[in-house]
């Protein structure tokens, strides 16, 4: 019988293993190096894959909570140009990023859906491959901050449209382009307080081609520059067109001109971190010899060259400034010594005279009744002691 049991032990974890760990199909999607790319991850199509719910197909709960955990196969994080977010577990969650010409190629991407009722979990695969942009780097670049939004609320291809519209309405051009959105907070942003209104914020950078329209300029000349010091809002010509879906910081906009830069001189393109297959990292093996000895004469000579002058000061303050008792004496009046003298001499010759005498003591300090035994003592009866009398008969 427990042969029996161990054969079905195997059986039964893996039919329960198949319970709670179900899968989707792959998904495979393809983003552009230099383009910000988004892929929503839709509740309702993670929904009806758990098992519980699979059973019961046409009874599907519409407030199921699912969140989501994405990370790179065999890894424990995404890679370094993907993020991930998802305001609650009633949310629809994001992967959005923009891919390097560096990150050209094809990474997995696994997706763990969690119900958090059911504590039911469906995975799929998401297969990103990554192609270069048809056209070169744009070199004009600017990054506007948004403080009336978070980033999810950007992250839906109507509100990229929204604002690319009304980019193109203010600066009167048609080439430019979203490249990266970023959150406030992966900026060093702090969390805003609970209050209704209170946005996160997010940065959007675009591109383009052509040069920067005279609109974008002014917003570094230097009256804005000295009225931005201020708190104050700069003053440009062009209509602001983002207002009121969208509140820009004309304050905090970068604008950034690489045209001028080779194609060595680029600005940098930072990976994953992970090193390729078959590399090896070489760490430098000569270091700058570094001198020492200012140090050590700052931390340790300083504070006893310190130490060592407060003790001969506390030193000539205390022996070499003493008068003496002959020089004191010198100073002090004839008519007060003598009488500081006879003070001295009467106090000395009542001491001696004290310690001198043997008279009986008084009848007032004799005990005449004992507490403890009851018996009554005459104060007269010879001249024992009273209070050195035993309060334990056994100890007489």
């Amino acid at each position: 019988m427990a042969a029996r049991r161990l054969l079905w032990t195997p059986f039964l974890t893996a039919m329960f293993l198949a319970g709670i760990l179900a899968a989707l199909p792959d998904r495979n999607v393809s983003p552009v190096a230099g383009a910000i790319f988004v892929h929503e991850l839709k509740r309702e199509h993670f929904q009806g894959a758990f098992p519980s719910i699979h059973k019961n197909y046409s009874e599907i709960p519409s407030d199921t909570p699912i969140t989501f955990h994405a990370q790179l196969l065999g890894y424990p994080d995404l890679p370094r140009w993907l993020r991930y977010t998802q305001r609650g577990p009633y949310r629809t969650g994001y992967l959005y990023g923009s891919p390097t010409v560096k990150d050209v190629g094809r990474q997995l991407i696994e997706v763990t859906a969690y119900n958090r009722h059911t504590y039911e979990t469906v995975r799929q695969r998401v297969i990103f491959t990554i192609v270069p942009a048809p056209d070169t780097q744009m070199p004009y670049q600017a990054e506007f901050f948004v403080k009336n939004r978070d980033v999810e609320e950007v992250l839906p291809v109507d509100a990229q449209k929204q604002f690319q519209q009304a980019l193109d309405i203010m600066l009167e051009q048609k080439d430019w382009s979203i490249i990266n959105i970023t959150s406030a907070l992966d900026r060093g942003g702090r969390v805003p307080l609970p209050i209704e209104g209170r946005k996160e914020g997010v940065y959007i950078k675009v591109g383009s081609h052509r040069p920067f329209s005279d609109c974008l300029l002014e917003t570094k000349s230097f009256d804005n520059q000295f009225r931005c010091s201020l708190d104050q809002q700069p003053v440009i010509t062009c209509y602001d067109s983002f207002s009121p879906q969208f509140r820009v910081d004309w304050c905090n906009i970068t604008l950034a001109d690489l045209s001028s830069l080779s194609i060595t001189e680029r600005v940098p393109i930072w990976g994953d971190g992970v090193l390729e297959d078959g590399s090896e990292y070489n760490p430098p093996t000569d270091s700058p010899e570094k001198a020492f000895l200012s140090d050590y004469l700052l931390t340790i000579l300083l504070p006893l060259l310190v130490a060592l002058l407060l003790c001969l000061l506390l030193a000539y303050i205390m022996y070499c400034r003493r008068e003496g008792v002959h020089k004191r004496d010198l100073k002090t009046s004839d008519v007060q010594m003598v009488h500081h003298n006879t003070i001295h001499g009467n106090t000395e010759e009542l001491r001696h005279m004290a310690s001198s005498r043997d008279v009986p003591r008084p009848l007032s300090t004799l005990p005449m009744f004992n507490v403890r035994t009851g018996e009554r003592i005459s104060p007269l009866q010879g001249r024992q002691d009273g209070g050195h009398v035993p309060l334990i008969l056994a100890q007489q």
